[in-house]
């Protein structure tokens, strides 16, 4: 999968906005405020940090070489992601659990406003 298949799926999410937080080489997709991926755009191969339920996180860990605990996260939440090698459709499915995760945590207000959008 290349970076702009992800930010193409990424973007058509509601409430998704690219930022910039850290540096100009880290590129941070939010949904109201928070983070839930984040891309190295001087990695290679490609790479995604993406946030996991902590049970999964450990299955897809043991089941993938290429998914491990994200550096500078809290591993038992976030994990990398080298894409190279893995099916699309779980990096896909990957994006969509984190933004989901990231989501049911905001509040109502902010999930009906994100809605609105």
């Amino acid at each position: 999968m290349e970076i702009d298949e992800i930010l193409a799926y990424c973007n058509g999410k509601k409430g998704v906005e690219e930022t910039f937080p850290f540096d100009q080489e880290t590129l941070v997709l939010k949904v109201g405020g928070k983070m839930f991926l984040l891309i190295p755009l001087e990695q290679q191969p490609l790479t995604i940090a993406v946030k996991t339920d902590p049970e999964w996180s450990a299955d897809l860990r043991a089941q993938h070489p290429q998914i491990t605990g994200a550096y500078h996260m809290n591993k038992t939440h976030w994990n990398s992601v080298v894409c190279e090698g893995l099916k699309k459709d779980l990096i896909l499915i990957l994006i969509d659990h984190s933004y989901e995760l990231i989501f049911k945590s905001l509040t109502r207000k902010k999930q009906l406003e994100l809605y609105d959008m």
